[in-house]
């Protein structure tokens, strides 16, 4: 994923595609007491629908799986995590109906993986 602040998802299984937008990152501690890095995007329809939802990436499982991926924990890493995470959702149509979303380990550790994979080639390549 090359811009997680602005990018197309989708079809749903409806489908329905939509616009997302990045709007904050933020520790949840913060915000809800919780001990998450907590992305909130903003979805818009084709129809000109429009709703939020907060992946939240538990702090814990963040830094075991950078330690794992050979990586430091940075916004825009944390950030491509939880787009990967909410463009899984869209296109699933998993826990769309819940307007915050808690990402579990091993689907962590695939994003990670899939990012420092991604991240290699284009290394690699330019």
């Amino acid at each position: 994923m090359q811009n997680f602040r602005q990018f197309e998802a989708g079809p749903d299984p409806f489908g329905r595609k939509f616009q997302i937008l990045f709007k904050w990152m933020q520790t949840a501690i913060s915000l809800r007491h919780a001990d998450t890095v907590d992305v909130k995007f903003i979805l818009v329809e084709e129809n000109g629908g429009r709703t939020e939802k907060t992946i939240a990436l538990p702090h814990a499982d963040l830094l075991r799986v950078a330690g794992e991926v050979g990586r430091k924990v940075d916004d825009p890493w944390c950030s491509r995590l939880g787009a990967m995470h909410l463009r899984h959702l869209v296109e699933t149509g998993e826990d769309m109906e819940k307007d915050l979303v808690t990402v579990s380990a091993a689907d962590m550790k695939a994003y990670a993986e899939s990012l420092d994979d991604t991240e290699k080639s284009a290394v690699r390549a330019g």
